[in-house]
């Protein structure tokens, strides 16, 4: 009969998603994740099976805790929902020029779903619901009057995720915070209603 694990597993998850964060999935070795995690090389595998494993885990954590926030943040009475869609663009901007961490998602897409059908999948669910949201805090917007009536939602949703993950892609590579800044006053400008 097997043994109860006895440890978090959700917060070794976590530790073991920080790793991956700052390493990427090929560079992070197996030391590394038992460095961080405590666990020893069989309790990591039994809990997780393989390097892969551990990663898949932590990558579907990672995307079901962004979408989870982002769902939150974007959500709410229609009177409200261009400031909401206006905060989240511009909190994705980041606070200084130079090079930035990136997020763990873009990392791990752009290293490994074009091989890894599983990463893949858990990226486009989660750009999905990304895009569901925009959309819905777009359509509340529109329904407020702050938003223009001629816009498709859905399209305008999936815009804005691309301008989102633009952001985050330049901002990786230390593109001038300014400059983003001025990307996200353009799409506000180009969603403005008349009068607005």
């Amino acid at each position: 009969m097997a043994r109860p694990r006895t440890f978090d597993e959700p917060q070794v998850t976590r530790q073991a998603r920080e790793v991956f964060h700052d390493h990427g999935y090929a560079a992070t070795s197996v030391q590394h994740l038992t460095a961080a995690t405590g666990l020893s090389r069989s309790s990591l595998y039994g809990a997780f099976g393989d390097k892969h494993g551990v990663f898949l885990r932590a990558f579907a954590q990672y995307c079901d805790d962004n979408a989870g926030a982002i769902e939150r943040e974007l959500a709410g009475d229609d009177a409200g929902a261009r400031g909401r869609l206006e905060h989240h663009l511009r909190t994705k901007v980041p606070d200084s020029d130079g090079p930035q961490r990136g997020c763990l998602l873009a990392k791990g897409t752009a290293e490994l779903a074009g091989e890894d059908v599983d990463v893949a999948r858990i990226a486009g669910d989660f750009y999905a619901t990304y895009e569901r949201a925009l959309t819905a805090c777009v359509r509340s917007a529109q329904a407020a009057g702050d938003v223009r009536a001629d816009l498709d939602p859905a399209a305008t949703g999936a815009l804005l995720l691309s301008v989102l993950r633009g952001i985050e892609t330049l901002g990786r590579a230390g593109h001038p915070a300014e400059a983003l800044r001025s990307a996200v006053d353009a799409a506000m400008a180009m969603l403005a209603a008349p009068g607005r």
